[in-house]
């Protein structure tokens, strides 16, 4: 059975590559192949000969599969700016990024596509990370770091979600800031408002470890999950 979802997050910076990247090793700890996704990057450095991106390249070591770069990310942009800007004339083609997609999909079991910023956040001139979930139709799984004003971000982008006619597959809670006063009760308020199940709460870690923070998380019913959304 081939599955795949879409990370998104209620922010840029909130964890959504260290929670994509756990959530490989939790599949991959189930006996799947799972491989990721970023279609579109900024903020690369040249490496090899070409514009490469830190999250992807954790994706690319991660991966159950042996893929080429630009595989993983075929959009890679230099200036550490939002995308639509740093693309500058580049046009960003969904149909270069379905087709990538179909392929991924084709090599592994689980397919986890991460997008760039916030559910909002523009991609292209024309493009922004719920355009991209909607082409895709995929469901979601949203990343939510836990910081002040997180209830408010999170519920809209729950509501937004929605609205695009797609499912919420759960949410992940990131304690981005160790020493964040009310923790625990905003965590727990979080678990009142968003309908969706949680999947795990990632504690704060000043350096990776992605085993251990596979071990945080739970996904009992995602192969209930409908992976093609109506359009």
């Amino acid at each position: 059975m081939k599955s795949a979802f879409f990370i998104t997050g209620t922010d840029t910076d909130v964890g959504k590559t260290w929670t994509t990247i756990a959530l490989m090793r939790w599949f991959q700890m189930q006996g799947l192949s799972v491989v990721g996704m970023k279609p579109v990057a900024a903020g690369c450095e040249w490496q090899d000969g070409i514009l490469k991106n830190s999250d992807a390249l954790l994706m690319q070591q991660y991966a159950s599969v042996s893929l080429e770069y630009r595989e993983i990310n075929p959009y890679a942009f230099e200036a550490a700016i939002s995308p639509h800007l740093a693309s500058g004339d580049v046009e960003v083609s969904m149909d270069v990024i379905s087709n990538g997609f179909i392929r991924l999909q084709q090599l592994a079991e689980v397919v986890l596509v991460e997008g760039a910023g916030g559910w909002y956040s523009p991609l292209s001139s024309v493009l922004d990370n719920a355009g991209l979930a909607q082409a895709l139709r995929l469901p979601v799984i949203l990343v939510v770091g836990v910081r002040l004003g997180c209830i408010n971000h999170a519920r809209l982008t729950m509501s937004a979600i929605h609205q695009a006619g797609l499912s919420c597959a759960g949410w992940v809670a990131v304690q981005i800031d160790p020493k964040m006063p009310g923790f625990d009760g905003n965590l727990a308020f979080l678990r009142e408002v968003i309908e969706a199940p949680l999947l795990g709460v990632l504690p704060f870690l000043a350096a990776a470890d992605f085993e251990f923070l596979a071990t945080n998380l739970s996904l009992p019913n995602w192969q209930k999950v409908d992976v093609h959304q109506k359009k």
